[in-house]
């Protein structure tokens, strides 16, 4: 599984008949910084993955990609190579709180 933040969504009219009624999000993986354990540093790359939970932009999740996105409830007939299984409410890295999604 991958930290990312969701930046978007993508809408698609016309798409796999699997896929239909699912929701497509913008996620940027989030990694730590080396140079500041108390923050994250944006990837440079960015991922169309699927929601299974209701996440919003702006917020923190999880994601599993290839085969893995697929184990999601659901999921296992869907094209998918990305899928959101999880919003985050806090990380903590070498000792330092990361993310709080209370203050965020």
């Amino acid at each position: 599984m991958y930290l990312g933040k969701v930046i978007g969504s993508v809408v698609s009219t016309k798409k796999d008949d699997t896929m239909k009624g699912r929701k497509l999000l913008m996620v940027r993986p989030m990694l730590a910084d080396p140079d500041n354990p108390g923050a994250f540093k944006p990837g440079s790359n960015t991922i169309v993955a699927i929601d299974t939970l209701g996440a919003g932009e702006g917020e923190l999740v999880m994601f599993a990609q290839g085969s893995s996105a697929r184990q999601a409830d659901g999921l296992k007939s869907v094209p998918v190579d990305a899928a959101i299984v999880g919003i985050v409410d806090t990380v903590n890295i070498l000792g330092h709180r990361t993310y709080d999604a209370k203050n965020s």
